[in-house]
């Protein structure tokens, strides 16, 4: 079994130096990696993200991470991803990567994702210039991670595993206002999954949402935004393919 934590939404500040480290310190006794799902940071400011390093870095598991809307928010995410990266965390935008486990082969493939609703209540690409951008960013974010995704076949993972940010399904956004559910994520994200393939869908972004949920292709998706999970992080256990049989394993909370 592999043992996959994972939170988002931890909003980091100037004041937020060492609330998260003692916890984070204690990964090698649950878990065999870390994902952070997003909106690291309050503002995403170069401070608050060097904040994050700093909680992050030299852990003794690996973390992989997607930005989010807020890290976006001073308009510097180049700056705050190679923050990150220096300390040795993998930021994925529309890429993969392959860490390794006790001897399996963990994928993971990550994107922010973006808006745009969910079948029967989406947005459409057709209108204004605006209005069709807005699902174009969406449709490109998606069409990224499906490549991602689709790119892990060929590297002899055992186990695949979509980060987003923004939500790619409905489900896990009960408990939120169905009036702001096109700003939370996006149908596009969960096609991209069912299409190309994962064990897990992991995101945050939805503070008022639900920890569970399911793509209809039968991917379990969990949101770890910290509001939901209220944890410093989640862990999830997924059994590693039988050799040779692609099959897929099953999420357990």
């Amino acid at each position: 079994m592999i043992r996959v934590a994972a939170v988002g939404d931890i909003h980091m500040g100037s004041d937020s130096q060492g609330l998260l480290r003692p916890a984070f310190e204690t990964l090698p006794e649950c878990a065999d990696l870390l994902l952070l799902a997003g909106d690291l940071t309050r503002h995403g400011t170069p401070e608050e993200m060097r904040v994050v390093a700093r909680e992050v870095r030299d852990l003794a598991v690996p973390v992989v991470a997607v930005l989010g809307n807020h890290d976006h928010h001073d308009e510097r995410p180049e700056e705050v991803t190679a923050i990150l990266r220096e300390a040795g965390v993998r930021v994925l935008e529309g890429e993969s990567t392959v860490v390794e486990c006790a001897g399996v082969r963990v994928g993971v493939a990550g994107t922010k994702g973006f808006g745009g609703g969910f079948v029967g209540r989406s947005a459409g690409e057709f209108g204004e210039p605006l209005m069709k951008e807005f699902v174009r960013a969406t449709r490109r974010s998606a069409d990224s991670l499906g490549a991602a995704l689709k790119d892990l076949h060929g590297l002899g993972c055992d186990v695949r595993v979509a980060l987003t940010h923004y939500s790619p399904v409905a489900d896990t956004l009960a408990g939120e206002p169905p009036e702001i559910h096109p700003f939370l994520g996006s149908y596009l994200l969960a096609e991209a999954i069912d299409t190309a393939g994962a064990d897990l869908a992991v995101h945050g972004h939805a503070h008022l949402g639900t920890e569970h949920g399911m793509t209809t292709g039968g991917v379990r998706v969990r949101n770890v935004a910290q509001p939901v999970i209220r944890r410093a992080f989640n862990v999830y256990r997924l059994p590693a393919r039988e050799a040779g049989t692609g099959e897929p394993g099953a999420a357990a909370a």
